[in-house]
């Protein structure tokens, strides 16, 4: 008889080892914190006094120190007050009359022989420590620090860039002190250095920190800045033949603590405060960087980027930042247009779906930006499956780096995939749509967002159609060709969704109106699908995401609301 099956079961996963912690004191109350905890490189590394009082809720004001960036130590300002176990002749640990262990706490003025302040970025913490972020001690030793270091610095604040963003200005009033020993005369240096083609460097505000120093060595890999001339004479400087040009010099300008670096493109265009914040995505590439877009007035004035460590921890490149002009470019697209002459959209739109109800099978081909939103490429491709409508994306292929920057300069190529829309490859469908147009068989074409004129439909193929729909925001040798013309929005001027590269969904919100009649894609496509009757089409974006994630298998564990602020990553068919 043949040996019984033997089922072989597999161990369990082994239960991640528990996280060794460590008790101390924080402003006398107790609290457990990690033995280690990582650093700017994500290794894990002795949990510092700074981080202990972060966890602990309280706040040490500090300059040099970046969780992002290696430990320098140069500012003093997270200088605070601390105690440790003392030790007996016997080596052992002193103990109070009711038993608990005697704190050799360093106090003013100093004992001989105790511990003294300690900078906090750069101090582990032990077991039975007690720090006192909030001691008297440690006030006097901050508002020190914050003397000496306004001791050479001018009073620009009513001129400064910085100013509503500037850690000097707050610490200045949180924790400094209204009258100075100082009486000498200040130091002078330069005050408009042409430090590159983006930056702008003020060395009489420069506090020495080293940010700019280390992001631009450690994280962009450019070795370009450093500091030179001695004491109270420091100035930071660019090495002179290379000058501080790289793609991610406009970072230094985030760091810095006050107003030494500024932007160039930003400098003495607003006051921070009367900027409205919008939380939205970079789309100038597949990384989909989270930035801030601040803006005023309908107008966008610059990007910063928003932590998410996920995608780009905060940082990203200088060509991504500063690609916002085009929006409020004075071409824009703001008109409906009807055989070139102006119109409303409901006659744009009722005309459009009458020619494709009329359209016979196979006769319309639809070629959909990878720039467009996820729910707007998934209406699209419902309303190509009603339609038998033969479809594709546009590729966008560039220079890319180890840092941030992708070579795919499309932000939605994985949308586009997911939804159908794109050929395998990208574009490999465009020379069939471009036959079909050159042998009659495509008699309608629908564009949107893209210029097909420069990637190989040309303009005397497109006069060859019955109808061409073209919805941009930029005047084109394509929209000038179009029979029906839809103004169309920035992803800066509506919401949605994109996919990025690495699968992770993120969505944008919409920071300033469109100009003119412009609309959101996802809207006039939404009416165009209800009048044809199709499923599909929903009355908000947050109705046609859900729709889509229940259409589309790689969605369908993801919601609007679960997106969050930081985006959710899918797996990638």
């Amino acid at each position: 008889m043949p040996a019984p099956a033997t089922t072989e079961t597999k161990p369990a996963p082994a239960a991640p080892p528990p996280i060794e912690k460590i008790k101390i004191k924080v402003d006398g109350r107790e609290i457990e914190v990690p033995k280690l905890m990582p650093d700017w490189q994500g290794k894990p590394q002795p949990t510092t006094m700074l981080q202990a009082c972060d966890l602990a809720g309280v706040e040490v004001p500090h300059y040099c120190y970046h969780p992002k960036l290696a430990v320098a130590g140069n500012c003093r300002m997270c200088l605070v007050e601390f105690g440790t176990p003392s030790m007996g002749p016997d080596r052992r640990p002193a103990l109070n009359d009711d038993g608990t262990p005697k704190i050799a706490k360093s106090v003013l003025p100093y004992e001989p022989g105790t511990p003294r302040g300690a900078i906090s970025c750069a101090t582990p913490v032990s077991p039975g420590m007690e720090i006192y972020p909030s001691s008297p001690a440690t006030k006097q030793m901050r508002e020190a620090v914050l003397e000496s270091l306004l001791v050479n610095h001018p009073l620009d604040c009513p001129i400064c860039d910085q100013a509503g963003e500037c850690k000097l200005q707050e610490y200045s009033v949180e924790h400094g002190q209204a009258q100075s020993h100082f009486v000498e005369t200040k130091v002078h240096k330069p005050k408009a250095v042409d430090l590159g083609p983006r930056i702008m460097l003020d060395d009489e505000r420069c506090i020495l920190c080293t940010r700019c120093i280390r992001f631009t060595r450690d994280i962009a890999g450019d070795d370009a800045l450093g500091i030179v001339n001695r004491g109270s004479f420091n100035t930071i400087a660019a090495w002179s033949e290379g000058g501080f040009d790289n793609n991610y010099t406009l970072n230094t300008v985030d760091l810095c603590p006050v107003g030494a670096l500024t932007s160039k493109d930003f400098r003495f265009q607003m006051r921070v405060w009367f900027l409205k914040e919008t939380k939205s995505v970079c789309a100038s590439c597949a990384t989909g960087c989270n930035i801030v877009v601040s803006s005023r007035e309908e107008r966008i004035y610059r990007f910063v980027p928003r932590e998410n460590n996920a995608v780009n921890d905060c940082w990203m490149c200088d060509q991504g930042r500063l690609n916002h002009r085009w929006v409020g470019r004075a071409d824009r697209l703001k008109d409906v247009l009807v055989r070139g002459q102006k119109s409303t959209w409901d006659v744009a739109l009722g005309d459009i779906a009458g020619r494709l109800h009329r359209a016979a099978p196979g006769s319309v081909a639809i070629v959909a930006s990878a720039r467009l939103s996820n729910e707007e490429l998934f209406l699209i491709k419902t309303l190509a499956d009603r339609l038998g409508a033969l479809t594709d994306s546009v590729p966008r292929d560039g220079a890319g780096d180890s840092l941030l920057v992708h070579g795919d300069k499309n932000p939605n190529s994985n949308g586009a995939r997911i939804a159908g829309i794109a050929g395998a490859p990208m574009g490999s469908r465009l020379p069939q749509i471009a036959e079909g147009i050159a042998s009659g068989v495509i008699r309608t074409l629908f564009v949107l967002g893209e210029d097909v004129t420069r990637h190989g439909i040309s303009a005397e193929l497109l006069a060859r159609l019955e109808t061409l729909i073209v919805s941009d925001i930029l005047p084109s040798a394509t929209t000038a060709a179009a029979h029906l013309l839809l103004p169309g929005c920035a992803h800066l001027e509506k919401h949605g969704s994109f996919t990025n590269a690495g699968g992770r969904v993120q969505k944008f919100m919409k920071a300033v109106e469109p100009p003119g009649d412009a609309r959101a894609e996802w809207e006039f496509l939404s009416e165009l699908i209800s009048g044809k009757g199709a499923p599909g089409a929903a009355p908000t974006l947050e109705g046609v995401f859900a729709k889509m994630a229940a259409a589309l298998p790689a969605y369908s564990k993801v919601t609007w609301g679960g997106l969050g602020e930081t985006g959710a990553t899918i797996a990638l068919p």
